[in-house]
């Protein structure tokens, strides 16, 4: 109860403002705007262009033929028809993905052809049931195709758009199927002209990645993606709570930019600052936290409209508003936040 009041205290003291964007404040449209579409897919990244989002967030994953293409996992039967195409039945294979076991069919395992004969499907339905409605129509997007509907967004607006991809399961890529993702990543951005001076961050759960990015990206900014619990599958001896103390802030400024956090880690339960911006502003970082939803199932429960999981209201963007005052530079969000207000 004292938590709650301490959170209805520092909102009625915090402006919502009225596009959460506004005062520099980032919004990195999470999958796209995947609370409206099927995430990662071209209808998804648009809907969040247009909605204003500073940047668009795409996980990458590589087919067998090595193209990057975007899908929030390797695994592809949570946002694709592949379990349903008997064509593909004898795909279906068991691996262990950073320590866990995982059973489908894996994008590494087809070609880029063969991918595109599949089509996205939301991968929550029963909290995005409206999301359902546009399964089956849309490809798993490359990475080009990404980069060229940016582009032409921005000659359609007049404003830049920001990239902000996430290289999926580097270390287990390379020792599965010999992909090497920061290679592709690179040779990539080359083929389509992407450079350092271009609105981009390039984020990661691991380590390694990121440092090789550093000595051979040429200036890319770079993101060192944590979490509360668990630490970076290419060191297991490693913690992200031990990663985000002061010591070890000052260790991952040597490689990266920005940290990209969990919203629990730069805000307490009742809605006050963490040290987690303090520390990392001490040693040149910036904080980005993950991630905003509109639905009430993820929201805190005293910024919650009505007791319906699937419920949306105010609650997202009075929470980009506390991390905002928390001195975060960025939110990734899964809905639209600029040009909204807030009773």
């Amino acid at each position: 109860m004292v938590r709650s009041l301490a959170l209805i205290a520092l909102l009625a003291l915090s402006p919502v403002p009225a596009a959460a964007a506004d005062n520099g404040l980032l919004v990195i449209a999470h999958r796209g705007a995947s609370a409206e579409r099927p995430e990662h897919t071209l209808a998804a990244y648009e809907r969040a262009i247009d909605q204003g989002a500073d940047y668009i967030e795409p996980d990458l994953v590589a087919t067998k033929d090595l193209v990057l293409v975007a899908r929030h996992e390797n695994e592809l039967s949570g946002t694709t028809d592949v379990a349903s195409r008997e064509e593909f039945e004898d795909r279906r294979r068991d691996k262990i993905i950073d320590g866990q076991r995982v059973a489908g069919w894996f994008a590494e395992d087809f070609t880029l052809a063969e991918l595109r004969t599949l089509r996205a499907k939301e991968r929550i339905p029963s909290v995005r049931p409206a999301n359902a409605r546009f399964d089956g129509l849309y490809q798993v997007p490359t990475f080009s195709e990404i980069v060229k509907l940016v582009r032409a967004k921005e000659a359609e607006t007049g404003r830049r758009i920001g990239l902000y991809p996430e290289i999926k399961h580097p270390t287990f890529l390379l020792q599965d199927a010999g992909i090497d993702m920061v290679d592709l990543l690179l040779r990539e951005f080359r083929q389509l002209g992407i450079t350092p001076q271009d609105p981009v961050f390039v984020q990661s759960f691991e380590i390694a990645p990121l440092q090789r990015l550093k000595q051979r990206g040429g200036g890319f900014k770079l993101v060192q993606l944590v979490e509360p619990i668990g630490g970076p599958a290419d060191e297991p001896g490693m913690r992200y709570a031990e990663m985000v103390t002061p010591t070890g802030l000052t260790e991952v400024a040597t490689y990266a930019d920005a940290i990209g956090a969990h919203i629990g880690m730069a805000l307490n339960p009742d809605g006050t600052p963490t040290s987690l911006v303090a520390d990392a502003k001490a040693v040149g970082m910036v904080v980005h936290a993950w991630t905003v939803r509109p639905e009430n199932e993820f929201l805190p429960v005293m910024l919650r409209t009505g007791s319906d999981p699937k419920g949306k209201g105010c609650g997202d963007v009075k929470l980009a508003a506390l991390l905002k005052a928390a001195g975060v530079a960025g939110i990734f969000s899964d809905g639209p936040l600029a040009g909204r207000s807030c009773p």
